[in-house]
């Protein structure tokens, strides 16, 4: 049977680089810090975007995190306290100055602190606060890019971040200096001054739009003043047009019911027109000779009725058989053997 010493041995060294591996990205996503730390506390006006895990620096390097943010009425105003923890072998000067800081673009913060007036050689004590007369909350980033708003419209998305980069480092301190930033912002505005012919052709433009509504001024409030009305109108009949709207889908449902009934009736029709249009196609000529006798047929049969609603009709003749009994053939009755004796028979 063979050894399982080698198999286990692998086995546990893979667990334990795993182990320390995970470990070591678990402190680094977290912030985490290494060794003994020392606890301190600073109050901020304004701490937002600034969240728990966040670094501490000095000078640029990481020193520390912020282990807890709360709400302190320890003054006369709410503020916001901050918890962080710095390596125990950095000591803090006892005027040392917390400032709030912009990480990135993407809004991550972070901690500076900073050497203060009134140190004097001594340090912070473990637990103390940094009160707000040594305190800084972030750059207010809405009021600073505000200012460079129609700026930022005429740039493309690559210049619009790396000057808003340089405007952060450039007012916070942390690198560049003035002169670079307005220097940048010169060739920016060199190259919109490049397109002032188009610029210009836009404000002629929109002189002429706004001189033509000037000079139609009381035609556009003509028009405002009447389009108010209809709209008043509107909404004052609002209830009658809503009861005419139902009075109409009710009309529409009820014409489709009666084409619906009404269809194979019609259709019944349309096909024996069709019928009676070629019969009388056929029978032209006999059509056209009853059309042309009807007229004096319609003259005489009038005649016959002048008496009242009725007609006289006289019989001139009857021709037929009778048998009688004891007889196998009938006697002939001669032709006007039957006459009314009305006369008018000719």
């Amino acid at each position: 049977m063979k050894s399982l010493a080698g198999p286990l041995t692998k086995l546990a060294v893979f667990a334990l680089v795993t182990v320390l591996a995970s470990y070591v990205l678990i402190t680094t996503i977290t912030n985490a810090g290494y060794g003994e730390q020392r606890a301190y506390r600073a109050q901020f006006t304004d701490v937002a975007g600034l969240v728990e895990g966040d670094e501490v620096r000095i000078a640029g390097v990481r020193v520390g995190q912020v282990t807890g943010i709360e709400l302190s009425d320890a003054t006369d105003r709410p503020v916001a306290e901050v918890a962080l923890e710095v390596d125990a072998g950095i000591p803090l000067p006892a005027g040392v100055e917390a400032t709030i800081r912009y990480r990135n673009l993407v809004g991550q913060r972070y901690i500076a602190l900073t050497e203060g007036e009134g140190s004097a050689g001594r340090t912070l004590e473990e637990e103390a606060v940094i009160p707000l007369a040594r305190t800084r909350p972030a750059l207010d980033l809405t009021t600073l890019f505000g200012g460079f708003q129609p700026l930022f419209q005429a740039l493309s998305p690559d210049d619009v971040n790396r000057l808003s980069f340089e405007i952060i480092q450039v007012f916070q301190g942390e690198g560049g200096t003035v002169q670079s930033l307005l220097g940048h912002v010169a060739s920016l505005t060199s190259s919109l001054a490049d397109r002032d012919a188009v610029i210009g052709s836009v404000i002629d433009n929109l002189s002429t739009v706004l001189g033509t509504v000037a000079a139609r001024d009381e035609q556009l409030s003509s028009l405002v003043v009447s389009l108010q009305q209809f709209v008043t109108g509107l909404a004052e009949d609002r209830d009658a047009i809503f009861d005419s709207l139902q009075t109409v889908d009710e009309l529409a449902v009820a014409t489709s019911g009666l084409l619906e009934q009404g269809r194979p009736p019609l259709a019944a029709d349309i096909a024996s027109l069709g019928d009676l249009a070629g019969n009388l196609a056929d029978t032209g000529d006999v059509l056209e000779g009853f059309l042309q006798l009807a007229p004096t047929k319609i003259d005489l049969i009038t005649r016959t009725a002048v008496n009242g609603s009725w007609f006289n009709f006289y019989m001139c003749g009857a021709s037929g058989y009778v048998v009688l009994p004891g007889q196998t053939t009938g006697s002939e009755i001669p032709e006007g053997g039957l006459s009314t004796g009305a006369g008018g028979c000719g």
